[in-house]
């Protein structure tokens, strides 16, 4: 599966709401930022390593793979991942199988990949940047992700979430929101999606009074 969308549009909240609505919710959910990860430690992150197989390998290590068995593995920003290592991710899906950096035994995993990116994966499959058959073996379900502009109807419902999500943080109690606050907000320009969504709702918990209210988001989401 791949969620492809821009940054910030909670690609890694559809992830979760997928892996716990699945029959394998019982199962761990591992996540993986490869945009994160140096291109020479991405194979021991994900496949593990054996003891001594490279300077600073003093002792074995399991990788993401192994780790997510019976449940969900999800590679973040894939678009960033090095075209070897997307070699063996694909090889580990077409076979279900891993073998440890440094290791000849090949060991079964039974998991399942949830992708996201940020970029147009068949842009770089044009450039060489990513693989053709990787693409496809990930694109078996493709979701978009849409802007937070383009779904402002979604706002209302994604305020009161991170209100309540943010006040137990937070352990204080929820705090209500004003319709004419709800209404300016789903009039702001979001360029940094949901990510900024979730850190002005926190903004306007904090500097609030007891009730967000219109002149609330005025003063510290739209700067008036």
């Amino acid at each position: 599966m791949l969620i492809t969308g821009a940054n910030g549009v909670g690609k890694e909240l559809v992830a979760r709401n997928i892996h716990e609505l699945s029959p394998r919710s019982n199962g761990p959910m591992i996540e993986v930022n490869c945009a994160a990860i140096p291109s020479e430690l991405i194979e021991s992150e994900l496949f593990g390593h054996e003891k001594g197989s490279f300077t600073s390998a003093i002792k074995q290590r399991i990788g993401k793979f192994e780790q997510a068995k019976g449940g969900t593995l999800f590679l973040d920003e894939i678009g960033d991942m090095s075209l070897d290592a997307q070699a063996k991710v694909l090889r580990a899906l077409q076979e279900s199988k891993i073998t440890r950096v440094g290791g000849d035994k090949e060991i079964k995993v039974d998991v399942r990949v949830i992708a996201a990116t940020n970029k147009d994966l068949m842009q770089e499959v044009e450039e060489k940047k990513f693989r053709l058959d990787l693409y496809h073996r990930l694109g078996v379900v493709i979701i978009q992700v849409p802007t937070l502009n383009e779904r402002a109807e979604d706002i209302p419902e994604l305020v009161e979430h991170f209100i309540e999500d943010i006040s137990n943080e937070y352990n204080q109690g929820k705090k209500d929101i004003e319709k004419a606050a709800l209404d300016a907000m789903q009039k702001h320009n979001w360029t940094g999606n949901i990510r900024e969504l979730r850190n002005a709702v926190e903004r306007l918990i904090i500097f609030s009074d007891k009730k967000i209210t219109k002149k609330d988001v005025e003063l510290y989401i739209l700067g008036k």
